[in-house]
């Protein structure tokens, strides 16, 4: 069994590859991060960001989005997919915003996760990137680089997420954890990663045979 890619050499030579490791979904507040994230779960960053001007537009805070239709926020969101669910989500999270929080984003995972449609991945890109607090996301494309790079061998993301907080130091947890991201959305596919073009297919242990 090989080892596990050495993660000082990891971070080196993803920080070489991509040094400015940068939130791919559009916000302007807090609020907006929040709404964008639910948003992505089984879609793409570029999909939301084309529904979200016009969400944002008609609904620009907790208060509007907690009074709109369902009907019309199903409308708005259908390209992203389970608009349905999606529609209910986003209007429930802006009423539980008003009736908890007075309106604001929490700052606190713990405070995040009470709202509907909010696991602690979609806490933790608020918490990192909204509000700039050490936080590590664990989403489809950072626990497969992690298997791959031998890091773990559990598909949970907690589990994944705490293996990473051990790893790696703490004022790093935002920018590996979003290089970690970016590596697996555009070189460490799922179905056929582009090992020849790795910077790290000669230290991980799943790299594919040139």
């Amino acid at each position: 069994m090989k080892s596990p890619a050495p993660v000082e050499e990891v971070l080196k030579r993803l920080e070489t590859s991509i040094p400015n490791p940068k939130m791919e979904l559009s916000y302007r507040n807090p609020f907006e991060l929040l709404v964008a994230t639910v948003l992505s779960a089984q879609t793409t960053d570029r999909t939301v960001n084309r529904v979200t001007p016009v969400l944002f537009g008609r609904y620009p805070d907790p208060g509007s989005l907690a009074r709109a239709s369902v009907s019309d926020l199903e409308d708005i969101l259908r390209p992203t997919g389970f608009f349905h669910r999606k529609a209910m989500h986003v209007r429930d999270l802006a009423t539980a915003l008003l009736q908890k929080f007075d309106g604001r984003v929490p700052d606190r995972i713990e405070d995040l996760t009470t709202l509907p449609g909010v696991g602690r991945k979609t806490a933790s890109v608020v918490l990192a990137h909204a509000f700039h607090k050490p936080a590590i996301f664990v989403d489809t494309h950072v626990g497969r680089v992690c298997r791959r790079l031998g890091w773990s061998r559990s598909s949970d993301p907690e589990k994944i997420e705490q293996t990473l907080s051990g790893l790696l130091p703490r004022d790093l947890w935002i920018d590996a954890a979003s290089r970690l991201l970016l590596h697996g959305r555009y070189v460490c596919l799922a179905k056929s990663p582009l090992c020849r073009q790795c910077v790290l297919s000669d230290i991980c242990p799943s790299a594919a045979e040139p």
